[in-house]
């Protein structure tokens, strides 16, 4: 990864996913710095000329400050970091990493380490070392008071414990770069701890079925990729002991399409009528609302087509309801009771995995006088996933059974990825907190509006098609 970041950048894959965390990351970092920060504290802004940083640093440090320096910078032997937060001390320094996870990881040691070896190579006395990290139990009491949002755990013990692994990472980190391509197998490091941009790149993706789409751990999939195969079908099928893996690799070795009748029969049961139901929710590491937590899953949004039984289910034919509040105020409480009035008292609510079973069972927590209609509409939802999968396989799904992967194999003219703008969870939730921002002018918060409509919208609208799917009779499009 490294030297195709420094040789061939343009070979990686930012998604939506790794931006929101870099925000998130921000995010945090903000917070730490009102939280660390005194009146005279100081951050050495950035420059993509890294000389000025650390000159910058280099000036202010000189001076002795007696406050806390956001982000000083320094390099060491082409190894440059910026530190989150350095407070001084009576014989030195404390170097705090801020990170926006719930809890310290052995790859959060590594980095303070790097960053220790770095600092004090470059002339400056680090006497302890912590990590300061998001605390989960936090409870937002609002007017923007976040102490207690972060939890420090003192890192320097451990820290000292790897300088020889520091010295030794590094060598093999000039290697790579100034080196041609590591010979380096795809493997479970891929995806740990985080997902790789050059996985595109490095795992065959070349052929009608790549390999990746057989599933399963990427250790056993590495090992298909180290004997030569790159798509599915290559795979000897006696090497396969997971039904699911042995199942995709028949059904596109076969090259059709699997549907089974018990999906009809399962889903013709279902009485009338029928609610289609789809949440959207944000979970910000820094909460928003006074009562919540960090990262706590709340609901903001839902969509609801409703199918009376008297029509031919075409989804363009059926009522459809649901609810957004940009108002910025918190909407749980709101959309709670719409659902609670959309939903009534009967008829099957459908869903499409168990997210929107927790999505309510957290409303229930949070407006606990609302339980018992609550409660009964947890006692009507119905999964179509396990339905789908047990039921249905094509060969264009690629190992999976997300919503996003089945509905352009069964609706052709229906694809997540033709929707302009929000097209995915992730992007729907940026965008809710984007919209309700105060600095979001109006023409932009028009414009993520209907984008946030039309994407939950299609979600329900992607389930209707599920089920008109599999029921249709035959010679009916």
């Amino acid at each position: 990864m490294l030297h195709l970041e420094q040789h061939h950048p343009e070979l990686g894959e930012t998604t939506t996913r790794k931006e929101s965390m870099f925000a998130t990351g921000h995010q945090v970092g903000v917070i730490a710095q009102q939280l660390y920060g005194t009146t005279e504290s100081v951050e050495i802004p950035f420059n993509p000329r890294n000389g000025f940083m650390i000159q910058e640093t280099k000036v202010l440090l000189e001076s002795n400050p007696r406050f806390p320096v956001f982000e000083a910078t320094f390099m060491h032997e082409n190894v440059l970091v910026r530190a989150d937060v350095l407070v001084p001390l009576d014989d030195g320094w404390q170097l705090i990493e801020v990170k926006s996870s719930t809890s310290v990881k052995d790859y959060h040691v590594l980095d303070c380490a790097i960053q220790v070896w770095v600092i004090q190579q470059a002339g400056l006395s680090v006497r302890s070392v912590a990590l300061a990290h998001v605390n989960n139990q936090f409870v937002y009491p609002g007017d923007g008071d976040y102490a207690g949002l972060l939890i420090e755990e003192d890192l320097t013990d451990r820290v000292g414990d790897l300088k020889q692994e520091v010295v030794d990472l590094l060598v093999a980190a000039r290697a790579a770069v100034t080196g041609p391509m590591p010979d380096v197998n795809v493997g479970p490091q891929c995806t740990q701890p985080f997902e790789c941009e050059f996985q595109s790149h490095c795992w065959p993706n070349d052929t009608e079925y790549p390999i990746a789409g057989l599933g399963g751990s990427k250790a056993n999939l590495a090992r298909h990729v180290a004997l030569g195969c790159r798509d599915i079908r290559d795979v000897n099928i006696h090497s396969i002991t997971a039904a699911t893996q042995r199942r995709i690799h028949r059904i596109t070795s076969d090259g059709q399409p699997e549907v089974l009748d018990e999906g009809r029969k399962i889903l013709e049961t279902l009485e009338y009528p029928r609610y289609f139901l789809d949440f959207e929710t944000i979970g910000p590491a820094v909460p928003i609302w006074p009562g919540t937590r960090p990262y706590s899953s709340l609901p903001v949004q839902w969509s609801c087509h409703i199918d009376d039984g008297n029509g031919d289910s075409d989804r363009d034919n059926l009522r459809h309801e649901d609810f957004l509040d940009l108002s910025g105020e918190p909407p749980m409480r709101r959309l709670a009771e719409r659902l609670i009035e959309c939903l009534g008292e009967v008829g099957p609510v459908l869903m499409y995995t168990s997210y929107e079973k927790r999505v309510i069972r957290i409303l229930i927590d949070l407006l606990p006088d609302l339980a018992i209609p609550l409660n009964n509409i947890i006692d009507r939802l119905f999964d179509l996933y396990p339905v789908v999968k047990d039921n249905y396989y094509h060969p264009r799904m690629l190992g999976s059974w997300s919503i996003k992967a089945v509905l352009p194999c069964i609706a052709p003219h229906m694809d997540y990825a033709n929707l302009e703008g929000i097209n995915e969870g992730v992007g729907a939730a940026e965008a809710f907190i984007e919209a309700i921002a105060a600095e979001t002018g109006s023409i932009r918060k028009t414009e993520l509006e209907e984008q946030l409509l039309r994407y939950c919208r299609f979600d329900t609208e992607a389930m209707v098609e599920i089920v008109r799917f599999f029921t249709k009779k035959p010679g009916h499009s």
